[in-house]
């Protein structure tokens, strides 16, 4: 399979996810609020998979993300109620409060930050004590995860006022829809019109002629990884605000569906290779396939064996690209 193959197949899949889901159920599937809520439940995946992106171009990976997002909420949700004047007992207990315009931003400015302190510890473990991302990633998402249970026992912080994150429109457009956009332009511009993009593809291809070349391959990194935490904060307060509350469980297997989201849409898991535009079709891909069957009443279970059959199938192209390559090389 050579390599303008590769990249048609994302989309050629999506054309046919949608094209088939129109001819299964062309009354639910195409209609606008359906398309609305589509997009709206493709913002958390695809906000992180912005960050993941970079971090798999690298030729590294964030297991961490799901358990991120559940702490990130949390300490979003903590802090905005203290901002409010809670006293810690009433947060705890999950009393109503009316939240102010301020407290939110706080607290939504909280999640984020927590979120980028997060991706800052794993990039500053991975690049200073030169430990393998898969190994630090899975340890941080323990700790993560520990964290956000810790936080109160098990239990969410109630912050049923804060819901504009998700049920807020700019026009007819919901704000995680146009937040999702606005991360995907500014990272894809970020990635290949920057000097930064151009140092994650050279990491990736290979991190040790990248260090020869000049390039600082832990400041790099350890920006790489902390954006992808911000990234996460700032999804992590739009899942808060779809729930009206922070969930210490929230984010489980998220992990999944952004990696997959990430390299169905053709970046290379060994790195090196990967696009933003690839990554959203991934993430839609995803989503629409997910919303279709949910719509054809086809049970979450089948939904996670067809998701895992199609990484398959986008790593193998992946390495049949790789393969082929090589050969026209040696030729």
């Amino acid at each position: 399979m050579n390599r303008l193959a590769k990249q048609l197949l994302p989309f050629s899949s999506l054309l046919f996810i949608i094209s088939l889901w129109t001819f299964l159920e062309p009354e639910n599937f195409l209609s606008f609020q359906n398309m609305m809520n589509v997009l709206r439940r493709s913002s958390i995946n695809g906000i992180i998979a912005a960050g993941m992106t970079f971090v798999i171009i690298s030729s590294g990976i964030d297991l961490s993300i799901g358990s991120m997002l559940a702490m990130c909420g949390m300490a979003g949700a903590a802090s905005m109620l203290a901002a409010n004047g809670a006293e810690w007992a009433a947060i705890c207990s999950g009393e109503y409060f009316a939240l102010s315009a301020s407290s939110m931003l706080i607290g939504t400015a909280a999640g984020i930050a927590a979120g980028a302190l997060c991706g800052w510890l794993n990039g500053v473990i991975i690049t200073r004590l030169k430990l393998a991302p898969f190994i630090v990633t899975l340890g941080s998402m323990s700790i993560f995860r520990g964290i956000s249970y810790l936080a109160n026992d098990g239990k969410p912080f109630a912050v049923s006022a804060y819901s504009y994150l998700d049920v807020g429109t700019i026009g007819n457009i919901p704000v995680a829809v146009v937040l999702l956009a606005a991360v995907l332009l500014f990272f894809g511009y970020l990635l290949k019109y920057t000097p930064f993009g151009r140092y994650t593809y050279a990491i990736g291809a290979n991190s040790n002629t990248a260090f020869h070349a000049g390039i600082n391959v832990r400041n790099v990194l350890t920006w790489i990884y902390t954006l992808t935490g911000a990234l996460t904060g700032l999804a992590a307060m739009i899942g808060t605000a779809r729930a009206s509350s922070a969930q210490p469980s929230a984010g489980l297997s998220l992990e999944l569906d952004v990696i997959a989201g990430v390299i169905i849409g053709g970046t290379s898991p060994s790195g090196g290779r990967g696009s933003m535009t690839g990554t959203l079709i991934g993430v839609l891909l995803i989503n629409f396939l997910r919303n279709g069957l949910t719509l054809l009443d086809i049970s979450t279970n089948v939904q996670l064996v067809v998701i895992g059959l199609i990484i398959i199938v986008a790593v193998t192209a992946d390495q049949l690209a790789a393969r082929s390559a090589e050969k026209a090389l040696v030729r």
